[in-house]
């Protein structure tokens, strides 16, 4: 095809955007919906896996020594710890226990004078560390108890399990809810695509008719998708951000239960809004020109 065609072809793909315009409008609006709602559902999933990771990695591991450790003895059973394949990496961290004795008194001030009348400081040395995989806390747990020096270590266990089977359950729900919407989506979208060219069977019919072959007619339709496509990706990255920052803004302030829930550490959309562009438009433009060429097959027949 040579280049003065396929440029006349393309004006044209655009310019029918306007010459049908009732139908370009519903094929944007169900486009842009569509896009919306499984944008909206796909930030919420990863929200909720970015949430669960935060809360796993404030869970700590306590590893409690015996007696007074010398520098020695501090410096070689946090080696051990660090290179277990279990510890998540800069996941030691010391904790004396003066600063502990310190923590104790401070958090319970009505018993601080009963404290202060202790001869001796009862707390042990010990060192908090963070899991890689809360999956294996119950394998870094005994790896831990058999570094010499260390006299027991406190792990929550249930809640790591709960934390879990949570992550699994919501993966589940989560995907099967995302891949729903998707279905539903690319129906809606071929059926609109379906309406918008059947309304316009005899224009492929008289082109047909007079000679054009089908790329002829196709490209015209196809630009007209793709046009369509990225302007409704654009609407629906729009929309995305302004829904999706009226909604993050409400675990956004000083509340203590969302913050002791993880909610208020959820992603940021200025950080991931060139990628939700980037896929708004790329998905629409696809979606919009391959369900209208498609459509066109029984129509190219005559």
């Amino acid at each position: 095809m040579r280049w003065n065609n396929f440029t006349f072809l393309v004006r044209q793909g655009v310019a029918s955007v306007w010459y049908n315009r009732m139908m370009s409008f519903a094929s944007f609006c169900i486009l842009m919906v569509s896009l919306l709602l499984v944008g909206l559902a796909l930030l919420t999933a990863f929200n909720i896996s970015h949430i669960l990771s935060y809360i796993e990695g404030r869970n700590e591991v306590i590893v409690f020594t015996y007696g007074e450790l010398t520098e020695s003895e501090t410096t070689r059973i946090s080696d051990a710890i660090r290179k277990s394949p279990y510890t998540l990496s800069g996941g030691v961290r010391f904790y004396s226990k003066e600063e502990a004795w310190e923590n104790w008194r401070t958090n319970d001030p009505a018993r601080a004078k009963v404290y202060d009348s202790m001869e001796f400081n009862p707390m042990p040395n010990a060192f908090r560390v963070t899991v890689s995989d809360l999956t294996k806390i119950s394998a870094a747990v005994s790896e831990f108890r058999m570094i010499e020096g260390v006299e027991e270590v406190s792990a929550p266990n249930d809640f790591a399990e709960f934390l879990v089977k949570m992550r699994a359950t919501l993966s589940v729900i989560g995907g099967a809810v995302i891949l729903a919407l998707i279905i539903v989506c690319l129906v809606i979208v071929y059926n609109s695509s379906r309406a918008s060219v059947f309304s316009r069977r005899q224009e492929i019919n008289i082109m047909k008719y007079v000679g054009a072959t089908n790329s002829f007619v196709k490209i015209p339709f196809f630009i007209e998708g793709i046009f369509i496509g990225v302007m409704a990706g654009v609407a629906a990255w729009l929309l995305t951000k302004i829904a999706y920052e009226s909604i993050i803004s409400l675990f956004g302030g000083e509340m203590t239960l969302w913050q002791a829930l993880g909610l208020s550490n959820t992603v940021e959309f200025d950080g991931i809004s060139p990628l939700v562009f980037a896929a708004d438009c790329a998905a629409g433009a696809v979606l919009s020109s391959t369900g209208t060429v498609m459509s066109m097959g029984k129509h190219l027949k005559v």
